[in-house]
């Protein structure tokens, strides 16, 4: 994660506030959408890791004799 930052929740009022819900929610979806993309992220490095070092394992074995 490049910058991980705290983002404080709007405290509850004693009457409903359908702007102070809306604001909750989307900082709610904000942050599900940054983790998706983060977790994204962290499933394409693992994959192209696994998949030079798949690689590089088969072209040293290539010069390897059989026993």
């Amino acid at each position: 994660m490049a910058n991980p930052k705290t983002i404080a929740l709007p405290l509850a009022q004693q009457e409903y506030s359908t702007t102070d819900e809306a604001v909750t929610r989307r900082i709610i979806e904000q942050a599900v959408q940054d983790l998706a993309i983060e977790i994204d992220k962290l499933q394409k490095m693992q994959s192209v890791v696994a998949s030079k070092s798949i690689k590089r394992h088969q072209f040293l074995l290539m010069g390897g004799k059989s026993v």
